[in-house]
């Protein structure tokens, strides 16, 4: 009997055909689960991370072998000499490196920096009890690594300069907190930190004479020996007390301690429906401001120890600073004549560094920097002093492109603009005073190149004899030697496995290779490396620079359903530019699909004019740009179907994706949000008023999911973690309200116990599948 298929069907089924055909070789969704097991630990000697030995000319690291093991090598920088051993005592080095919790903790805990070399840190618990192990990341978040149990040792992946923390796992409390140093260190975890780190944190001068403490408008010192006990009073504004860090002058003669007019901080309230220790729910409450919420205000109060009288200081000029904290950071000139401070006027459009003269109090501003529309003080104004003549190296985007400039400290005045051209700096990494010269990282120098890959490159202080020391199409990321003579560059980019090579600082000439990462086992596996591609933006003529990540068993005669992946926030550029496994990305293409990633305009490091897009318009998020680009990229290959369109992302990255089917629902069809910053006005202060500005404007309600919501078209699909404390969960919980309220349909799955971004995290398997299984269902399935 013949079958005949009614004509309304024939669609359907010629969309069932297509999906099934593209997806013949597709893994299933329990396989890409577990492929970033295959790929683990299959990339040798991805970094070098060297220990430069006394004479200052050698140093050793350890490289993995293919049968699995370490060797050690030892380079004689001067010879490019190069010896290898299986054991260090054969290369005749030290022993590993050791720190003690109780003679070098800290007090303060700060945050993770991003972007500095990958290490390895064994950690020995000395304490009496058991510890939980804790990294603060980048945001200063506490994630949690672990229980160390009383005895034991354990060696964690990290990162140079990473903060770790260390709780007694009995009573919850602090023990420690480290910095990591290098590669290869042992961490003795036997206690706190000494009671002279404690005095010195509360204030004991640099001469050891006096120790201050405070309570109100009132200023008590207290002589080490004699015991003498002075007290000094001061005239706060109303409100106002003496808080914070105390920061003495480095001649013992002055200190200030900032007087505070000081908020009640709103609370961020979280349910913990599920606790480890507890059958009941646990209520969890933390400090956490929100754009346009009232903030402390900071005074320095300059205690002069001729007279023992205190001034406090007139706010003519930082009438209205922008900080969250009931502090105010200092630094000294050596001689102590006078002090700096940093006033951000909150809307962030005004910035000046101040100086304070330590005998009258008076202030002067050194620096002040304005913008019609934000200034990127987190990434954009660093400093660097010269203290010897008297000079200030300061970074600015006044000229539009982020360039150092020259300031003579005394009089405020530019000496000079030392690096300039449509390219930026993006950091600096060390000083010669002596020779006069700025070595640092800048981006964007050379035509063809992605404009976001990095450089290392020198310059005189007055803007002569600028070189790149760094060549060939990659990121670098560089080392120095510690007399600076040498450094080690590790170049790598999305598509080409790293090379660390040793240079000359002179000139940057090669001195030798050491290590070219080998992928050959990760290959074997059927990993693919993306593809780079370039296409014009919104304007025609901007060029835009992102990634695709194809199935390993393409067939370049069917159609695959495409996937964004994104994240649109401006404090940086997301789309990759170094080597990674992109195991996220990876399982989602062999599950049958084409993902992308690219960075649009109102993103960062691509100049001003690129990065004012997102200005009071986080909802624009480049799509504009990004959608040219997919669709560029699709015009040359025809196997990136473009009518099965999906997007993902977390944090920001949620927002933008739920966006995308509020603005752009005639392109994509399916969207997965986790943790999605949706309202502006219900994220962290800092991330929102950077870019949004202050005070809070119509500007916050356009770009907010929840009063567009409904404006929804297609699948969406969205989650968050129940105890994430970096985007407020009831972000997602109005966006929740507003779509049942406007009567549409969506999927909602909240993740009990899950943190921020917990659906997007490689150790949530749950979360992982629940994002495999709705672009499976909506885009190879065509489920509606």
């Amino acid at each position: 009997m013949n079958s005949v298929i009614p004509d309304r069907c024939l669609p359907l089924f010629a969309a069932l055909l297509t999906a099934l055909a593209s997806s013949a070789s597709a893994v299933s969704i329990e396989e890409a689960l577990a492929l970033p097991k295959q790929w683990d630990k299959k990339v040798l000697n991805e970094n070098v991370a060297p220990h430069w030995l006394p004479d200052g000319q050698s140093f050793w690291y350890q490289r993995q072998t293919a049968d699995g093991k370490a060797e050690f090598v030892l380079i004689q920088a001067g010879t490019a000499q190069r010896k290898t051993a299986a054991t260090r005592e054969a290369l005749d080095l030290p022993p590993p490196p050791s720190r003690r919790s109780s003679k070098e903790g800290v007090w303060t805990t700060g945050f993770s920096p991003k972007d500095t070399l990958p290490i390895k840190v064994t950690f020995v618990n000395q304490w009496q009890t058991d510890l939980e192990l804790v990294w603060l990341d980048s945001h200063g978040l506490r994630i949690s690594k672990g229980t160390l149990k009383k005895g034991g040792r354990v060696t964690k992946d990290t990162t140079k300069d990473a903060r770790w923390w260390f709780f007694d796992a009995e009573t919850k409390k602090s023990v420690s907190l480290m910095v990591m140093n290098e590669d290869g260190e042992e961490i003795f975890i036997d206690g706190k930190p000494s009671t002279a780190a404690s005095v010195r944190a509360k204030g004991l001068s640099p001469d050891k004479q006096w120790v201050v403490s405070f309570k109100g408008n009132r200023a008590s010192l207290l002589h080490q020996k004699t015991r003498q006990k002075v007290e000094i009073e001061c005239d706060l504004p109303a409100k106002a007390a003496l808080m914070g860090t105390v920061s003495w002058s480095p001649d013992s003669q002055s200190f200030m301690v900032p007087g505070v007019v000081d908020v009640e901080r709103r609370k961020l309230t979280i349910v913990e429906s599920l606790p480890k220790d507890s059958v009941q729910p646990k209520l969890k409450v933390v400090d956490y401001f929100k754009a346009g919420d009232a903030l402390p205000k900071a005074v320095p109060v300059l205690f002069r120890m001729s007279d023992k009288k205190a001034i406090v200081m007139d706010d003519k000029l930082f009438p209205n600073p922008y900080a969250t904290k009931s502090d105010l950071s200092v630094r000294w000139a050596p001689d102590g004549s006078e002090f700096y401070f940093d006033y951000n006027q909150r809307g962030h459009q005004l910035f000046r560094v101040i100086a304070v003269d330590a005998r009258t109090g008076k202030a002067r501003a050194v620096v002040e920097e304005t913008s019609q529309t934000f200034i990127d003080y987190a990434y954009k104004t660093s400093q660097n002093w010269l203290h010897q003549t008297g000079e200030l190296l300061w970074m600015s985007e006044r000229s539009g492109w982020a360039h150092l400039w020259l300031y003579d400290v005394k009089t405020g005045k530019v000496k000079q603009q030392v690096t300039s051209g449509q390219w930026v700096v993006r950091k600096v990494l060390r000083m010669d005073e002596k020779n006069r010269q700025v070595w640092f990282m800048a981006s964007g120098l050379k035509a063809g190149e992605d404009p976001c890959q990095r450089h290392l490159c020198r310059v005189n202080l007055d803007g002569a004899g600028f070189t790149q020391l760094t060549q060939g199409d990659g990121d670098h990321r560089v080392l120095f030697s510690p007399n600076t003579t040498w450094f080690i560059d590790t170049c790598s980019r999305a598509d080409a496995a790293p090379i660390s090579e040793l240079r000359s600082s002179k000139d940057g000439s090669l001195v030798r290779v050491l290590e070219k990462a080998d992928t050959s086992a990760l290959l074997a596996t059927g990993w693919q490396m993306p593809e780079r591609f370039v296409a014009k933006g919104r304007d025609g003529k901007t060029d835009i620079h992102g990634v695709i990540f194809k199935p390993s068993h393409l067939d370049p005669t069917k159609k695959y359903p495409v996937i964004e992946s994104v994240y649109a926030g401006p404090p940086r550029a997301s789309s990759p530019k170094t080597f990674s496994l992109f195991s996220k990305q990876r399982q989602l293409a062999e599950l049958g699909f084409i993902v992308v990633q690219a960075d649009g305009m109102g993103t960062n490091y691509r100049g001003k004019v690129f990065h004012d897009v997102c200005w009071k318009n986080f909802k624009d998020s480049g799509f504009p740009d990004r959608i040219a680009w997919i669709k560029a990229a699709a015009q040359t290959r025809p196997w990136m179907d473009l009518s099965r369109m999906g997007i993902a992302g977390g944090s920001a990255g949620g927002g933008n994706a739920m966006r995308a089917l509020l603005d752009y629902n005639d392109f994509y069809h399916a969207a997965f949000a986790d943790s999605g910053a949706h309202d502006n006005r219900m994220n962290m202060i800092w991330w929102n008023e950077s870019f949004m500005g202050w005070p809070v404007d119509e500007s916050y309600v356009r770009s907010s999911n929840v009063a567009d919501a409904a404006k929804l078209k297609g699948h969406l699909f969205l989650t968050t973690g129940e105890l994430d404390t970096n985007v407020d969960p009831a972000s997602t919980m109005q966006v929740v309200g507003a779509l049942q309220k406007a009567g549409k349909t969506f999927e909602f799955m909240p993740i009990v116990g899950g943190g921020h971004c917990a659906a997007l995290e490689a150790g949530s398997q749950y979360g992982l599948r629940m994002r495999m299984d709705f672009f499976v269902r909506r885009l190879l399935h065509g489920q509606n």
